[in-house]
């Protein structure tokens, strides 16, 4: 009810996020139950079905991240002066947030249920009706019991991350509390956000390495390598790892990478608008890094699947896969792409503070737009070669 209460109130944008999180949450939905519709309609097709349900692993870890980000950044979780003595505390307020973000995806896998059962033409209520019966495998009845499970299941795993990720710490970022005078107490070092670039190079060399070791030898054709849900064949174990590992690597180098940007932008004897964009992204680093690796990932992979899939777009009408692969690809990167206009508008919000004091010594507004500048264009030279250069070296041999 008090989280029902706090979405009446909310700003419209804080709705917008929450609503673009249900519709994420009804793309999967929806492709959850086209691969419980197929494996019904197809009982002999296990191992095809299996494969279908293991690609929609994709798009459910991709609007998970999306919803805990947006919960992140939701102001009803913040903490107030008061609350503690109602009884909401750091940990009250992350179930809070938790609680929310399931009753966001639950209202998306609702209206992906009734989407779904339109289209097949069990419930009549539109013209559209019974347009996709063909498609979505219409003539066979669904078991209910599995149908709740499926839907279910985005809603338990993105409340279970939010109130893992937004467990409160042991210590404060800020230290020790005022009234500790003990000189033995020091106030915690901060996590060196670059330590994680070594490992994400390394695991990116090893994905790229074993994708190339399981290229070779008496592997399947390089076009059916990659087989995407609708397509005959199923993927290569070692070429699933391997993209995966060049993924996470991804990830563990996203907030090095970020931060030593900052480190490029303030070297040397810089004037006001770099020193201040590089230190801006320093800061940013631990925020922002992680989902920009994300982005980068999914960008490289995109990347490889034209590579892999370009030639095979022909003016015949040929396609090299179906509607709901694109629905799942799509879903991914709008998913990657809001988590990471997200966090950045999550560590705006972290400096909102430090930007008033500037304005207020007489910093012109005009220097904090173009640090703002400063600081994209910057991440954009820096991954954006990064990219394309591991998207070419995955799809390398691929198509040789």
């Amino acid at each position: 009810m008090l989280s029902l209460r706090l979405a009446r109130g909310a700003h419209p944008l804080v709705l917008l996020r929450r609503l673009l999180v249900a519709a994420a949450a009804a793309g999967v939905g929806f492709l959850l139950l086209c691969t419980l519709g197929h494996a019904v309609a197809h009982p002999k097709e296990a191992e095809g079905s299996v494969v279908r349900l293991l690609w929609c692993v994709v798009p459910l870890a991709a609007v998970v991240q999306f919803a805990v980000a947006v919960a992140r950044t939701d102001p009803a979780i913040r903490l107030r002066e008061g609350l503690d003595a109602v009884g909401l505390g750091p940990v009250a307020l992350s179930l809070l947030a938790a609680v929310s973000t399931a009753l966001s995806c639950a209202v998306g896998s609702c209206a992906a249920l009734l989407i779904y059962l339109e289209l097949r033409g069990n419930l009549h209520l539109t013209s559209l009706s019974g347009s996709a019966t063909k498609l979505l495998d219409g003539r066979e009845p669904l078991p209910w019991a599995a149908v709740l499970t499926l839907l279910s299941v985005l809603p338990v795993l993105a409340a279970a991350a939010c109130a893992v990720m937004l467990r409160p710490g042991e210590q404060t970022p800020e230290g020790p509390r005022a009234d500790d005078t003990s000189p033995a107490v020091k106030a915690p070092e901060p996590k060196r956000t670059y330590s994680g670039l070594p490992w994400g190079v390394a695991v990116i060399a090893t994905g790229l390495a074993l994708e190339s070791y399981a290229s070779n030898g008496s592997a399947p054709p390089a076009e059916a390598l990659l087989n995407l849900p609708g397509r005959g064949d199923g993927p290569s174990p070692g070429l699933v790892g391997g993209w995966l590992l060049a993924c996470l690597g991804f990830c563990l180098a996203g907030p090095g990478l970020t931060h030593w940007c900052g480190v490029l932008l303030s070297a040397g004897r810089p004037g006001p608008v770099r020193l201040l964009a590089g230190r801006i992204l320093q800061d940013a680093a631990p925020r922002l890094g992680r989902p920009l690796g994300v982005l980068c990932a999914v960008a490289s992979g995109a990347l490889v699947a034209v590579e892999l899939y370009g030639a095979a777009w022909e003016p015949s009408g040929a396609r090299p896969f179906g509607p709901l692969t694109g629905l799942g690809a799509a879903l991914v990167m709008a998913c990657v792409t809001a988590t990471a206009l997200t966090a950045a508008l999550d560590t705006r919000q972290s400096r909102a503070d430090t930007a008033a004091t500037l304005l207020r010594l007489g910093i012109p507004a005009s220097l904090l737009r173009s640090a703002a500048a400063v600081r994209t264009c910057a991440l954009v030279a820096v991954m954006a070669p990064l990219t394309w250069v591991v998207g070419e070296l995955a799809a390398m041999p691929l198509t040789r």
